[in-house]
């Protein structure tokens, strides 16, 4: 009876076995193993230019490690699909061909049995393929503001103008819609509108992830990687965060990693090191991001290899509540004036004015090696705002623009909601650019514009309400947005309040969904109020009302507002102000209504044009 118990048993192991290795066959290109509930062999048998991985947002990381004949090439962190597939990513393995390629996946989520775990939907949808389709799916996909085609992105980071182009990297994960596998993709431009994107320029080493940093033109060799090489400085991010060098000398399209990296270590947690040349002083500055200890710490370099730690900025200034990070400086002129100034950009989350992540800046001197801030009459150091709204992050400008521009550009979005937007196919866009100055304002104190870059009037059509002065009153005015590209478009007017006080101006659409901005000139503020503005529970931090100062005087003020698919942009026309706020309505806003309170208001030089991209 035990020998015929045992021959069963062994018999039906044999059939388990067989079972088992039957199901281990080649599919789409590729051949699964299960090892255990948690442990699972991609076999890449299939010729082609993609491994399109299948990826479910709600589920948990898992660690993918890939092989190449043996040796593990890289280590990928992706929510493979479990219960279902929310989109695919591709893996390009063009460079493997011919090669033995084989993914190790470990999982997190845990199963019973190796039966169960085979039930994943991951496994079925992994496909080899010569194409990956990028055909925009999002109806909230901007239309004119700058976004990955696919996958996570952040911070901006190694912006440069060279010869005609702009370069934009971006803090991108190619591998999924949230944030992880951090690289640099990378887009150009020719005229800050259309993009074209080039890929990933550089991507995780052994160091950590590339978290965000800077780009300069050296022009005289001075790092000794080729004169007008564009250098990359950047966080490497993996137990610690330490600070590394990449070159290019073929004008940005590829870049070498410095093999003695890390070129710059502490024993803090500093991140995003942002360096320019000083022309006073014949040397290289950076800035660097003393994150925890809420400061900036300033060195000097003959040739951004070896960096000698100059000063420090901001401890107990400023706003303090989150961690401080991707800084700028430069200088700026004082618009109708002789002045110049120089520009301290600190990002910091949380802690930001509307509440999440915003752009404080400080205004002040900078010898070459130490920055001292402006005091207002009481002596303090005064925390300014650089944005308004609840969206913008992160900004940073271009090294080396045209015309001894100062162009910068954000991340159009805020750490408290960021993952949770309803997008799938890419998360987060950046900002309009912008071009800056200053002006120096009735109190005395300095202030920085931001201004829609000169480019963005190109992207005016033509206008389809126009009118050169009329009155409102408690009366509501209603005015058509355009109907074609999904409503996009841009409102110029100026107002003068007169006997009234305030104006409100609402954006509304066939749902009722509305935006509404109200220009109050007694306390000369602008609020904007998107609590009804479509889609605003996916998060208890979006629905908000936002508030600014307008810096204007005698109830007068002139705007220029960009409304795209999921943003709207409200800009004071020289800059004096900004409001960068997402949106979500269900349909495309379709009427723009005026009413002021109080008294009568005047509008003048009202316009609404429809915007080409």
């Amino acid at each position: 009876m035990n020998k015929l118990i045992k021959d069963a048993f062994t018999l039906l192991s044999f059939a388990f076995l067989a079972t088992a290795a039957s199901t281990a066959q080649e599919q789409n290109g590729v051949t699964v193993k299960h090892l255990g509930v948690n442990n699972t062999l991609i076999e890449v048998n299939g010729q082609g230019k993609y491994l399109c991985i299948p990826v479910q947002e709600s589920a948990e990381e898992a660690t993918v490690n890939v092989l190449i004949d043996g040796k593990l090439e890289r280590t990928l962190n992706i929510r493979l699909a479990t219960s279902k597939v929310d989109y695919t990513v591709p893996l390009d393995i063009t460079e493997y061909n011919g090669k033995n390629l084989l993914l190790n996946v470990i999982t997190k989520q845990s199963r019973a049995t190796v039966r169960e775990a085979k039930g994943d939907a991951c496994w079925k949808n992994f496909t080899v393929s010569d194409t990956f389709d990028v055909t925009n799916r999002e109806k909230y996909r901007p239309a004119y503001h700058h976004t990955p085609l696919y996958g996570w992105m952040n911070d901006p980071n190694g912006m440069v103008y060279k010869d005609g182009v702009w370069h934009l990297c971006y803090q991108w994960n190619p591998f999924g819609s949230k944030w992880q596998n951090l690289s640099w993709g990378r887009s150009t431009s020719r005229d800050l509108i259309h993009w074209e994107h080039q890929g990933a320029v550089l991507e995780p080493d052994g160091l950590g992830m590339i978290f965000s940093g800077s780009s300069a033109i050296d022009s005289t060799n001075s790092a000794g990687f080729g004169a007008n090489s564009i250098v990359a400085m950047y966080t490497s991010a993996a137990a610690s965060q330490i600070q590394s060098l990449a070159y290019s000398t073929d004008g940005g399209n590829t870049f070498t990693t410095y093999p003695a990296n890390p070129v710059l270590t502490l024993e803090s947690e500093a991140r995003d090191p942002n360096m320019f040349w000083n022309n006073e002083s014949k040397q290289w500055t950076l800035v660097l991001a003393n994150a925890l200890e809420k400061e900036m710490l300033i060195f000097t370099s003959p040739n951004m290899k070896q960096w000698t730690l100059q000063s420090s900025f901001g401890k107990g200034i400023g706003a303090q509540d989150g961690v401080w990070e991707c800084p700028d400086l430069f200088q700026l002129n004082v618009s109708n004036t002789g002045e110049k100034k120089w520009v301290l950009l600190c990002n910091i989350n949380p802690g930001g004015i509307q509440g999440g992540s915003a752009t404080q800046y400080f205004i002040g001197e900078f010898d070459g090696k130490t920055f001292k801030a402006d005091t207002d009459a009481n002596g303090n150091i005064p925390t300014k705002w650089m944005d308004y709204g609840k969206d913008h992050y992160a900004t940073v400008s271009w090294s080396d623009a045209p015309d001894k521009r100062r162009t910068v550009i954000g991340w159009m979005s805020n750490w408290q909601y960021a993952a949770e937007i309803p997008t799938m196919q890419f998360r987060s866009a950046n900002t309009l650019p912008r071009d800056l100055s200053l002006f120096r304002y009735s109190d005395g104190q300095y202030y920085l514009a931001s201004a829609p870059s000169p480019e963005m009037l190109n992207l005016r059509d033509h206008s389809i309400n126009k009118s050169t002065r009329f009155s409102v009153g408690k009366k509501v005015k209603t005015f058509s947005l355009p109907t074609k590209n999904d409503g996009i478009c841009e409102i110029v007017m100026d107002l003068d309040t007169r006997r009234s006080s305030k104006v409100t101006m609402t954006l509304t659409n066939k749902q009722q969904e509305k935006v509404i901005m109200t220009y109050d000139a007694q306390n000369a503020q602008l609020s904007f109020d998107r609590t009804q503005s479509g889609l605003v529970n996916f998060s208890q931090d979006f629905p908000s009302v936002t508030v600014n100062p307008t810096y204007s005087e005698n109830g007068k003020v002139s705007l220029r507002i960009f409304i795209d698919r999921s943003s709207i942009e409200v800009f004071e026309k020289e800059g004096r102000f900004v409001q960068t706020n997402l949106v979500f309505p269900t349909s495309p806003y379709t009427t723009l209504s005026l009413q002021s309170n109080g008294g009568m208001a005047r509008v003048s030089n009202f316009k609404v044009y429809s915007l080409k991209y």
